[in-house]
C-alpha cells in the first residue's frame, strides 16, 4: 500500500488536537489518508487554518461535560480511530490541592476517555475494526510528587485501556496507551526562561538537570515520534497489538 493510503476511508477523532502532541498525531494520521476530526481549544482563525490544512472538521465540545461529549460524538458520526489525547495538569501538595482542580483533571484526563470510548465502541464492533489510542504519560507507570490528580488519572487510563482491550479482544478493535516522557512543545520551551530566573540556572542546566533529569537519553521526545507510533498502532500489522502501554520516554521508566 502506498504512503497516504494506509488509512484511506478511516475517520479519526483526536481530542486535544489543536496543538502539541494531539496536532502531531492528527497530522500523521492525515498523511496516511485518514479523515480527521479535530477537537481542542485555541484561536478561531488558527483552528480554521488547521482545518483547511488537513481538510478536517473541528468538533468544539467541552470534554468536562458528559452531555457535550455525547452530543459531539453524535454529530461526528461513527469513528474508526479514536485518540484520547486531551488533558490537563496542576501541581500542588495534596493538602492544598484545590478540589475543583482535582475534579476537572479527573473529568478531562479520565472520565472523558470513558465517555468517548463507550460511544465509539458500538460502531467499531459493528465494522469489525477499530483503533483506540489513549495518550497516557510516563506518570502512568511511575509517580512524581505534587501531581496527585495527574498521576492518579494517568494510572487509571492505563488500567482502563487494558480492560477494554480484553473486552474487545475478539472484535477487531484494539486499545493501547502511548506514554510520553518530556516532549518538546512550545509549552515546555516557554517554561525555560522562568525556570532559569527562578533557580539561577543557565538554559542548558534547566534542560539537562531539571527537565531531562529523569530521561536517560537527555533528549526531548519529538511530537512527530509520537505521531509515527500512533500510525503504527493503526496498521493492519498491529491488529494483535492491544492492551499495551507504549513508553516513549527516553528510558525514564526503564530505571
Amino acid at each position: 500500500m502506498r504512503k497516504g493510503e494506509l488509512l484511506a476511508g478511516r475517520r479519526a477523532l483526536v481530542t486535544g488536537s489543536t496543538s502539541g502532541i494531539g496536532l502531531a498525531i492528527a497530522r500523521a494520521l492525515r498523511a496516511e489518508g485518514a479523515e480527521i476530526v479535530l477537537n481542542g481549544l485555541g484561536d478561531a482563525d488558527e483552528i480554521a487554518g488547521l482545518c483547511e490544512e488537513m481538510d478536517a472538521r473541528h468538533a468544539d465540545a467541552n470534554l468536562l461535560d458528559p452531555a457535550a461529549i455525547e452530543a459531539m460524538m453524535g454529530e461526528i458520526g461513527p469513528v474508526d480511530i479514536l485518540v484520547n489525547n486531551a488533558g490537563m495538569q496542576h501541581v500542588s501538595p495534596v493538602e492544598d490541592f484545590p478540589t475543583a482542580k482535582w475534579d476537572a483533571i479527573i473529568a478531562l484526563n479520565l472520565s472523558a476517555v470513558f465517555h468517548t470510548t463507550r460511544l465509539a465502541v458500538p460502531a467499531m464492533k459493528g465494522k469489525g475494526w477499530g483503533r483506540i489510542i489513549n495518550t497516557a504519560s510516563a506518570h502512568s507507570k511511575t509517580a512524581s510528587p505534587f501531581k496527585s490528580a495527574y498521576n492518579a488519572s494517568k494510572h487509571a487510563v492505563d488500567g482502563f485501556t487494558k480492560t477494554i482491550a480484553l473486552e474487545l479482544a475478539t472484535s477487531g478493535v484494539t486499545a493501547n496507551c502511548i506514554s510520553p516522557g518530556y516532549v518538546w512543545t512550545p509549552l515546555i520551551e516557554g517554561q525555560i526562561p522562568d525556570t532559569m530566573a527562578a533557580r539561577g540556572l543557565t538554559r542548558e542546566e534547566v534542560i539537562n538537570d531539571v527537565l531531562l533529569a529523569k530521561q536517560p537519553t537527555k533528549r526531548f521526545v519529538q511530537v512527530e515520534e509520537i505521531g509515527a507510533l500512533a500510525v503504527f498502532l493503526c496498521r493492519e500489522e498491529a491488529g494483535n497489538v492491544t492492551g499495551a502501554n507504549w513508553s516513549i520516554d527516553g528510558g525514564w521508566t526503564a530505571e
